[in-house]
């Protein structure tokens, strides 16, 4: 039996219906299938569209999550808004993103985050138009979140104290 290879699809709590109808398209569930996507899990928030199916590819569509990081955990792929706290629970849980871009939203302030992210190599960032060309991207060349450690700072303060 073959592995499901699944999408998550994140709009946060924003209204980004222009993201859910452009992963909707069939050229980009086409895409997403070539590239060995069976399922695509939309998390819809506040956006409103018709939800579609598509005989090549399960589409599953929910308002908000429960567990929102099981969602990131069970994905091979994420693409979501350009949310700080989207883009950083993904990269954290170490998951291959692509961020697109709300260029409807005031000063576009996403832009600056997602540029930076992608500079430093952790995701590739695109807008609704350009979507399809960066799924053409190789997602293996993306770098991998560096984990936190918790520990850093209670050990900085032991050490100044004399503690170690």
């Amino acid at each position: 039996m073959t592995k499901k290879k699944r999408v998550f699809v994140t709009v946060g709590t924003t209204h980004f219906d222009e993201l859910i109808e452009t992963v909707s398209k069939p050229e980009i569930l086409e895409a997403l299938k070539n590239l060995g996507y069976t399922e695509v899990q939309f998390q819809t928030g506040t956006s409103s569209f018709d939800m579609l199916s598509d005989p090549n590819i399960t589409l599953l569509y929910d308002k908000y999550f429960e567990d929102f990081g099981k969602q990131i955990e069970i994905a091979d792929l994420v693409i979501s808004h350009a949310g700080a706290g989207s883009c950083l629970e993904v990269l954290r849980k170490q998951k291959p993103l692509i961020v697109v871009i709300n260029e409807n939203l005031m000063n576009n302030h996403q832009t600056e985050l997602a540029e930076q992210l992608e500079s430093d190599g952790y995701l590739y960032f695109c807008t609704c138009q350009t979507l399809k060309n960066t799924l053409c991207k190789d997602l293996n060349l993306l770098k991998l979140y560096p984990t936190t450690n918790e520990n850093l700072f209670g050990d900085y303060l032991d050490k100044c104290m004399g503690f170690i």
